[in-house]
C-alpha cells in the first residue's frame, strides 16, 4: 500500500522555494499567452511556480528555463496527475456514488467490525450484507450477517446500528484515505512545480511558458475631422490567469499560429501482452492408434512444441516538434503619436514589429493588472487616408449604405474588430473591420443613407450568332447573349456623393461598357459620381458567349440556308455551304418524288385489289360477262402503270443515293 506524503514534508518543501514574479505577457488571438517569470534565488534555494490542472499540459510542453549566473538547472519536478481510477485500485473496496452501508460492508466480508446496536455492543467478522426489498409485511432496510466472537450468526438490521468501527485500525486508516484520495483529486487544482538548481551562489533564473488565457480583443475609434481622419485603437486585455501582472512588460500580437493541446501532465500506462516460452509449458500426453495393416508400423512421430508468440513493440507518443518564436527581444524604437484634435486625451505607446504572419504591439510603459480584472491600452492613434462614400448592392433594397474606404497608411497591421464612427464630433454609426495589412484597404459601412435611392432593371437581346466553323462534319457555332443592368440613382440631397455600385461577378460574362475600379472574389466595383439633387443612370452590359455543335448531314435545307445568309460567315465558308445547300435541296426534291411515287404505287395496288374483289364476284352471277371484261381490263391498264411506277422509283432512288454520296463527299472535304 502506498501511503500519502505527510503534510509537514509538503510545508517544508514549500518554505525552501520561492515564487518567480511575472516580468512578460504576450497574449495571442489562438487562445494561448507567452507567459516569463524572473528572479533572484539564493544559494541552494528552488524556484516554485503554481499552475492550475488544466494549464499543465502547455507547461509541460513549452517551459523553457535561463539561468543567466551560468549555473546550471539540474531538475524540475512536479506534482503528478495520476487518474483518480488508479489511485483507488489500490484500496480492498470501492465507495460508489449514493452506495448503501450494507453495499459496503458486502465488499469487506471476513473484516472484524464493531457494531452499536442500541445499547447492546456487537464484536464479530462480517460474513455478507444485503439490501431488503419492502412488501405489505416488511419496510425496505439493510441487514448485515456478522460471525460473533461467540461462534453465533447473527442477522442484524443496520438501520438500528447508530455506529460501525473496524476493530482494525489499518483498515480505519484505509477508509480515511480514501476518503482524502477523493477530496484531493475534487478540491486540489493547483499543481507545484519546482525547479531546482545545485549551486552555492545566488542565481538569476528566468522561466518561460505558454499557457490558455483569454483572447485579447480590438475596438476601434474613426474620427473624422474637417480635412482628415484619425484613427484610434484599443486592446483590451483581460487577466484570467490567477496571478497579479505587476508592472509586467505586455505585449499583443495579431495573428493565429498553431496551437493545440497535448496529454503530457497524466501519467501514460501501456497495456503489455503475456508471452510464455514453449518450455515453460507442460507437455500433453499422446494418444496412439491401433495399427490396421501387418506392416511395421512407423514411430510416432513426437508432437511439436507450441511456437513461441512474437512481441511486437508499440510506439507510445509522438515525437513533437515545438516552434518557439524570439518573443523576449527588447523593442528600442519608441513610436508616440498626437494629434492635435483627438476624440480621445490618450497616447499610443505601443511600438509596432512585423514577425512575419504574425504582428505585434508592445506597451512601452510597464502594465499593471490584478487578477480577475482587465484593461483597456491604446496601440495606435494616428492619421488615415480616408475617404466617405456610399455603397450601393441589390441585396441592401432601395437605400445605399453610408461607407468609408480606409487605407492602411499606419505602418502597422490592424487586427481586425469593431469601429466606431464619428463625423463631425456627432456619433454616425458602426463597422466591423478585417485584419489589415499596411498598405493594403477596405470599405467599412457603418450606416444607411436615406439621402439616397437606388433601383435597377435588367434588359435581355437575343442570342446572336459571332462565329461559324465546320471540320470533320461538325458544325460549330459561337453565339453571345447580352444582358443589360441599369442602375438609377435618385440624389436627394443638395451634396455630391461618390457612389460605388457592388455590381454581382459573373464568370461565365464578359464586361462591355464599363471598367470596374476594383473586383474583389464576389462583386465588381464601379465608382459613380453623383451630382446634387439629380437622377442619373448607369448601366452595365454583359456579354454572356457560348457553343453548339451540330453534324452537317443533319442539317435541314432551311436551317442551313439561315446559316448561309448569316453575316457571321466567311466568304470561303459561304461559297461551300451554297453548294452544299444546291445538293441539299435537290436531295430534297428526289425524296419529295420518291414519297409521291409510293403514294401513287400504293394506291394503284389497292385499287388493283378492290377490281381483283369485283371480278371474283361477278364471277358467280350469270349475265355480267360484259363487265368483267371491263374490270379485266382495267387490271391490264394498272399493271402497266405499276410496272412504269416501280421502274421510276428504281431510278429516282438511285439518283438519290447518288446525291447522297455526292453531299458525304462535300461533307467531308468542308473545313472553315
Amino acid at each position: 500500500m502506498k501511503k500519502m506524503a505527510p503534510l509537514t514534508a509538503a510545508l517544508v518543501s514549500a518554505s525552501l522555494a520561492a515564487e518567480l514574479p511575472v516580468r512578460e505577457v504576450i497574449l495571442y488571438k489562438n487562445g494561448v499567452g507567452y507567459f516569463s517569470r524572473a528572479g533572484e534565488l539564493q544559494a541552494g534555494e528552488s524556484a516554485r511556480l503554481e499552475f492550475r490542472s488544466a494549464e499543465m499540459n502547455d507547461v509541460l510542453k513549452s517551459l523553457t528555463l535561463e539561468d543567466k549566473s551560468g549555473a546550471k538547472v539540474s531538475s524540475v519536478r512536479y506534482d503528478s496527475a495520476e487518474p483518480l481510477n488508479r489511485k483507488l485500485a489500490e484500496y480492498p473496496f470501492l465507495v460508489g456514488e449514493g452506495q448503501s452501508l450494507a453495499r459496503f460492508l458486502d465488499q469487506l466480508k471476513g473484516s472484524k467490525v464493531e457494531l452499536r446496536y442500541g445499547s447492546e455492543t456487537v464484536s464479530g467478522v462480517v460474513v455478507s450484507a444485503r439490501n431488503v426489498t419492502g412488501d405489505e409485511k416488511r419496510k425496505e432496510g439493510e441487514q448485515v450477517v456478522i460471525l460473533t466472537d461467540s461462534g453465533e450468526l447473527r442477522t442484524i438490521d443496520l438501520t438500528a446500528v447508530s455506529s460501525v468501527k473496524f476493530s482494525e485500525s489499518r483498515k480505519q486508516e484505509m477508509l480515511r484515505e480514501y476518503l482524502a484520495v477523493i477530496d484531493q483529486s475534487r478540491s486540489r487544482d493547483k499543481r507545484g512545480v519546482i525547479i531546482d538548481g545545485a549551486t552555492d551562489r545566488p542565481r538569476q533564473l528566468t522561466a518561460s511558458y505558454m499557457l490558455p488565457a483569454a483572447v485579447w480583443k480590438s475596438s476601434y475609434r474613426l474620427v473624422f475631422g474637417t480635412a482628415d481622419a484619425t484613427l484610434e485603437g484599443w486592446a483590451i486585455v483581460d487577466n484570467t490567469t490567477g496571478d497579479d501582472w505587476t508592472n509586467v512588460r505586455l505585449a499583443v500580437v495579431s495573428g493565429r499560429p498553431v496551437s493545440f493541446v497535448s496529454q503530457l501532465f497524466e501519467p501514460r500506462y501501456v497495456a503489455r501482452r503475456t508471452a510464455d516460452l514453449a518450455e515453460n509449458e507442460s507437455v500433453a500426453p499422446v494418444v496412439l492408434e491401433g495399427a490396421v495393416a501387418t506392416e511395421q508400423a512407423a514411430m510416432a512421430a513426437p508432437a511439436a512444441a507450441p511456437a513461441l508468440a512474437g512481441l511486437r513493440a508499440g510506439s507510445m507518443g509522438k515525437s513533437m516538434r515545438q516552434a518557439s518564436a524570439d518573443l523576449k527581444d527588447e523593442v528600442r524604437e519608441r513610436d508616440a503619436f498626437r494629434r492635435n484634435e483627438m476624440y480621445s486625451s490618450v497616447a499610443a505607446t505601443a511600438a509596432a514589429r512585423d514577425l512575419g504572419e504574425l504582428f505585434e504591439y508592445r506597451f512601452e510603459t510597464p502594465v499593471t493588472i490584478r487578477k480577475g480584472q482587465s484593461a483597456m491600452l491604446p496601440f495606435v492613434q494616428q492619421k488615415v487616408n480616408t475617404r466617405k462614400l456610399l455603397i450601393y448592392r441589390e441585396d441592401f433594397g432601395l437605400n445605399p449604405m453610408s461607407a468609408a474606404e480606409v487605407n492602411n497608411s499606419t505602418g502597422k497591421t490592424l487586427d481586425g474588430g469593431p469601429i466606431t464612427v464619428f463625423d463631425s464630433n456627432t456619433y454616425a454609426g458602426e463597422a466591423l473591420m478585417e485584419t489589415l495589412k499596411t498598405g493594403d484597404k477596405r470599405l467599412i459601412t457603418y450606416a444607411l443613407d436615406l439621402g439616397a435611392r437606388i433601383t435597377t432593371a435588367i434588359d435581355s437581346r437575343n442570342d446572336v450568332t459571332r462565329e461559324i466553323h465546320i471540320r470533320r462534319g461538325v458544325l460549330t457555332t459561337k453565339s453571345a447573349r447580352v444582358e443589360s443592368k441599369t442602375y438609377t440613382i435618385h440624389n436627394v440631397d443638395q451634396r455630391a456623393k461618390t457612389l460605388v455600385i457592388e455590381h454581382p461577378l459573373r464568370p461565365e460574362f464578359k464586361l462591355l461598357n464599363q471598367k470596374p475600379v476594383e473586383t474583389t472574389s464576389t462583386h465588381h466595383r464601379f465608382e459613380v459620381k453623383v451630382a446634387p439633387g439629380v437622377t442619373d443612370k448607369f448601366v452595365v452590359n454583359e456579354e454572356l458567349v457560348f457553343e453548339t455543335s451540330t453534324g452537317v448531314t443533319n442539317l435541314t435545307p432551311d436551317v442551313l440556308a439561315s446559316y448561309v445568309q448569316n453575316k457571321a460567315l466567311p466568304a470561303q465558308g459561304r461559297l461551300q455551304l451554297e453548294q452544299l445547300l444546291a445538293k441539299k435541296r435537290e436531295a430534297a426534291a428526289l425524296d419529295s418524288q420518291i414519297r409521291q411515287a409510293d403514294a401513287s404505287l400504293n394506291e394503284l395496288t389497292r385499287d388493283q385489289e378492290r377490281v381483283r374483289q369485283n371480278i371474283y364476284s361477278l364471277n358467280n352471277v350469270a349475265g355480267q360477262q360484259q363487265q368483267v371484261q371491263k374490270y379485266s381490263a382495267q387490271l391490264a391498264a394498272a399493271e402497266t402503270r405499276i410496272a412504269q411506277l416501280r421502274d421510276s422509283l428504281a431510278d429516282l432512288r438511285a439518283r438519290k443515293g447518288a446525291v447522297d454520296g455526292e453531299i458525304a463527299a462535300m461533307v467531308e472535304k468542308l473545313e472553315f
